[in-house]
């Protein structure tokens, strides 16, 4: 994340559809029912802004969420965590170090992991009753990095020097529900995790993903406004997910019982000689997608198909070939709508050219394990494999690059069915709970 903001600001700038406003704040939000109206504080006095739409993404002390009297539930872990960003050089791989209860840090757990520029950043577990204050001086830090140091036979001899620090606490919690009328909350102001497994960015991201294509296609009257409401269902669900999966990860790293503990320290000691019990330990799953098993907008498998590529799962890659010759990636290949994966058949890829549903037009692309018209080689059989794909099989991707169905061999009404239910145009589609 050290360069993501600034290269974003770039881009945004660089945009005519972003009018990118700094030192604006806002103070007052009052939704509408058919628009939500803002009244923004600047240095140079306040303003009143209009939109048909508000998607809230002012982080987890949200001041939209709390104009509307809304609040995030959950659990708060009492516990502290040191986070210290140190410059030093050294010939240790770029990997992910754990250590739990070690001698130069006892009865807590230390995080290393590396960063760019020369840069390594060290999370120490420090316990509820650390003064904050104290633990950021630099006094009281450089003591536990010269610990960690010593402990390492690869890192003892490095010089650092210390560039940053800070003391955090964290939540695992998220709003009831995300879409409250014209205003929709993403990313950090929807929901929070603790950092391990980075899921926090992450799952901000497959917000902003899944939300884009939908408020668009209602902007643009391509899609009912009743599509939004599936924005909610998904991403509280893989909200949900991303919340089970981290409070795991916390409660092995930090256990917070006598039973806890005594999970943690069995898998500890059997991982030293025990295969299996390496897959246990939890230092933080990182972050996949979710796939979107009970969404609205999949069409149920008609097809027996094997593999993880089900309806509602996010897109895997893999190296393609292009006709003329140079290497690619599949997910590259995709439109910004829908994308139909045919084994390649050329009466299929016929049969689905041309398709257009409410401005949506579909995207074929053939998948070949040798060069053939017009498709993509599969050379290393990777895209056949993943998604199950044979001659005439059909996988459609929605314009997120989600799964939403999958054939053997469709005609091209069932695709055409599909597409609607995925734009909630198809009954059953609509309502969201």
């Amino acid at each position: 994340m050290t360069y993501v903001e600034g290269y974003l600001a770039e881009r945004a700038r660089a945009s005519p559809l972003i009018d990118l406003r700094w030192k604006n704040e806002v103070v007052a939000t009052e939704p509408h029912a058919d628009h939500v109206t803002l009244t923004i504080a600047t240095p140079d006095g306040e303003y009143r802004l209009e939109a048909g739409y508000l998607v809230a993404c002012d982080g987890s002390r949200s001041a939209v969420r709390r104009h509307l009297g809304l609040e995030s539930k959950g659990r708060t872990f009492r516990d502290r965590f040191l986070i210290a960003d140190v410059r030093m050089a050294h010939d240790a791989p770029a990997e992910r170090w754990f250590w739990f209860d070690p001698t130069f840090h006892p009865n807590q757990s230390v995080l290393l992991h590396r960063q760019p520029d020369g840069v390594s950043r060290i999370d120490f577990q420090l316990g509820w009753d650390a003064d904050p204050e104290e633990e950021k001086k630099p006094g009281n830090i450089i003591p536990r990095v010269k610990a960690l140091l010593a402990h390492s036979p690869v890192l003892k001899d490095s010089e650092f020097t210390l560039e940053w620090a800070s003391v955090y606490t964290f939540s695992c919690q998220r709003m009831e529900r995300f879409r409250h009328g014209r205003v929709l909350f993403a990313g950090d102001a929807a929901h929070g995790v603790s950092p391990f497994g980075a899921r926090g960015a992450n799952s901000g991201v497959q917000d902003a993903d899944n939300l884009g294509w939908k408020l668009a296609a209602v902007l643009r009257g391509q899609a009912p406004d009743a599509l939004l409401d599936t924005y909610a269902r998904e991403r509280e669900a893989a909200a949900d997910e991303n919340i089970r999966h981290s409070t795991r990860a916390t409660d092995f790293i930090t256990p917070k019982s006598a039973a806890s503990r005594l999970f943690r320290d069995a898998v500890l000691a059997l991982a030293r000689t025990q295969p299996f019990a390496r897959t246990l330990v939890n230092s933080g799953r990182l972050s996949t997608a979710t796939t979107l098993h009970g969404s609205p907008l999949n069409t149920p498998d008609g097809d027996t198909f094997d593999g993880a590529m089900v309806p509602g799962a996010a897109a895997a890659d893999a190296r393609v070939t292009r006709a003329d010759g140079r290497e690619d990636w599949l997910l590259r290949r995709l439109g910004g709508g829908f994308t139909a994966l045919v084994g390649a058949d050329p009466v299929v890829e016929d049969a689905l050219r041309g398709l257009d549903v409410n401005g949506f037009a579909l995207t074929v692309l053939a998948i070949s394990p040798a060069p053939a018209r017009d498709a993509l080689v599969d050379p290393d059989g990777a895209v056949a494999r993943r998604y199950d794909l044979r001659p005439g099989s059909v996988v459609l991707l929605r314009p997120d690059a989600h799964v939403c169905a999958r054939w053997r061999t469709p005609a091209r009404a069932q695709v055409e069915s599909a597409m609607r239910r995925a734009l909630a145009l198809a009954e059953g589609a609509l309502p969201c709970p």
